[in-house]
């Protein structure tokens, strides 16, 4: 089951008495966590017990699951890693009794709730104890979201926060936050503070106020220099200098966007689709569609010439030949207002 149908159940109070949550995704696990916890315990705590599977053997944690509760109605109890669910556990310091889990899932009690978290990609669907927590537990898969469904991810989470987002706004978060989804919850709080309640976040007010990451900021560097516009370009330069983001360190991060915008410009012109050329590269797909953007702004011409300055650039800082934040204000120059050689 998906994270969202499992979202959707809890919400109505349609409880399991086993859950299974398993994947990489620690916002989903994070958020399910939250959600069983405040629909079974409500604000109380005194019936939450956690566990860790790699120290706790799994029949004291079920002997715990059905020890009636002292205070309340129901417990519920967390029990991290159950690694004896992977194809290959590693070699586990407690010994598990997986048949007392087989009678558990098969006769649970009705005063307890116990929720597996299991952050794993997957795991091994052929044993027999994966097969009876199918049939018997509410499974949640919490894999990462992919590339294109963080534009939904976007509009959700802003429903939740009572706001909207521009249409030519969703590019920012996508570009600076990809698909780290507790980074978009954590920037869009931040700003539907400062909209307030059913206000619109703007291209301009997520450009000034969401948090700002290297590889993004890079991004935007070579959109200054589509749009020539060199105060701006110095300007994300001095953002990254603030950041203690060395210059040489940022001209190897410029020269991977343009040497990737060079090669799927190459691509293209084979006849490659984008899934082609991401195989090809071995990079991350959002990075092949930005660079698919970006290269019918340049001919190959000029990005060999790009790529030429940029090497220039470099050796001159590592040979001492200029200060270094000088030497790179003058190559955003020379990238920007090329300077015609004789």
């Amino acid at each position: 089951m998906s994270y969202m149908e499992t979202v959707t159940k809890v919400k109505k109070g349609q409880l399991s008495p086993v859950y299974l949550l398993y994947g990489t995704e620690n916002y989903f696990i994070h958020n399910l966590e939250k959600l069983i916890s405040s629909k079974v315990l409500g604000e109380e705590k005194e019936n939450l017990a956690v566990y860790d599977l790699e120290e706790i053997p799994i029949q004291e944690v079920l002997g715990d699951v059905e020890t009636y509760p002292f205070f309340g109605e129901k417990k519920l109890v967390f029990a991290h890693n159950p690694a004896f669910l992977k194809a290959k556990p590693e070699r586990m310091a407690v010994e598990h009794d997986l048949h007392a889990l087989e009678r558990y899932l098969e006769n649970p009690v009705d005063y307890s709730v116990l929720v597996l978290i299991a952050p794993y990609e997957k795991f091994d669907e052929r044993k027999k104890i994966s097969k009876l927590l199918k049939k018997s537990a509410e499974v949640a898969v919490c894999n990462p979201v992919k590339e294109y469904e963080v534009p939904k991810w976007i509009n959700e989470l802003s429903k939740q926060f009572n706001i909207t987002i521009a249409e030519d706004a969703y590019e920012i978060f996508e570009t600076e936050l990809s698909s780290n989804l507790q980074l978009l919850e954590s920037e869009l709080s931040k700003l539907a503070l400062y909209v307030g309640e059913n206000g619109k976040v703007t291209r301009d007010i997520a450009e000034n106020l969401v948090s700002h990451t290297t590889d993004a900021s890079s991004l935007r560097l070579v959109d200054a220099v589509i749009e020539k516009d060199l105060a701006k370009a110095i300007s994300i330069y001095k953002d990254l200098e603030k950041m203690k983001e060395e210059p040489i360190a940022l001209i190897g991060l410029l020269s991977f966007q343009f040497r990737t915008i060079f090669r799927v410009k190459l691509l293209k012109m084979k006849g490659y689709s984008q899934a082609q050329m991401q195989k090809q590269l071995s990079v991350h797909p959002y990075v092949v569609k930005i660079a698919a953007n970006r290269e019918k702004q340049f001919s190959i011409e000029r990005l060999k010439l790009i790529m030429d300055e940029l090497a220039i650039a470099d050796e001159r800082m590592k040979q001492g030949g200029m200060e270094k934040g000088l030497a790179f204000e003058m190559l955003l120059y020379q990238l920007i207002s090329p300077i015609k050689k004789a």
